[in-house]
């Protein structure tokens, strides 16, 4: 089948992240099959997160990666670790007084406003707005190190993290810097990680594209790790 061999050349790595597939029309002759099948077949491999077609760019290899609900990591980690290749463009890391959304946890005391896009495969997928506590690591170096890790090399220790994901539609200015069009599906994760003594570390708010991240979770017979509720209005 089209959609095997497809497979097989991208796990293989024939054919590895970021690549651009041929042309459609190339690839309907070169399969002996026409352009209405072959479409199938790219829809279900973008389906199961092994492509991503583009209008008017082409069809590219972009496995999308798994956003994992049940580890407290940070998120370049937790993707590394799953062997995608995470890079982060800082776009701001200053110092600035926190938003309602962000000073309802962290008060309204002067915090370090950290703004960021994650490009897997050299791709962007996530934009990433956090504020932090205090105001030491407005010189740190963020642009390949773990967040959470600077903050323990400071004396800061990392306990628990709750977190709300919800759909929600791209929007400027946030879709420019993705490089997708506004009102393309996406995920919005909320997370609020606190400190050993209950106080609050850090406030993220996370845009998060529908076509390169899916969530996963684990449950277990002695509890659910994942609570569903209704979204307020």
């Amino acid at each position: 089948m089209i959609a095997d061999d497809l497979t097989s050349k991208i796990k293989d790595g024939e054919w590895p992240p970021g690549t651009a597939l041929p042309p459609q029309k190339e690839l309907s002759t070169r399969y002996g099959v026409t352009l209405a099948t072959l479409r199938q077949a790219l829809k279900r491999l973008e389906d199961e997160g092994l492509l991503s077609q583009e209008p008017g760019r082409g069809t590219f290899v972009f496995p999308r990666a798994k956003y994992q609900l049940t580890t407290l990591h940070g998120f370049a980690d937790d993707l590394r670790a799953q062997g995608h290749t995470v890079t982060t463009e800082i776009l701001d890391q200053a110092v600035g007084t926190p938003p309602d959304w962000a000073a309802a946890a962290l008060g309204d005391r002067p915090a370090l406003r950290l703004e960021r896009v994650r490009l897997v495969a050299g791709r962007p997928a996530v934009h990433q707005m956090s504020w932090v506590r205090g105001t030491e690591l407005v010189t740190a170096d963020l642009s390949d190190t773990s967040l959470y890790a600077v903050l323990v090399d400071h004396g800061h220790l990392v306990h628990r993290a709750s977190e709300v994901v919800r759909p929600g539609l791209l929007a400027e200015p946030v879709a420019g810097l993705l490089r997708r069009p506004s009102g393309e599906p996406v995920l919005v994760s909320e997370r609020v990680t606190y400190a050993l003594d209950g106080s609050a570390l850090v406030v993220d708010r996370a845009t998060m594209l529908g076509s390169a991240m899916e969530i996963r979770t684990e449950r277990a017979a002695s509890g659910l790790s994942v609570h569903w509720s209704r979204p307020t209005t």
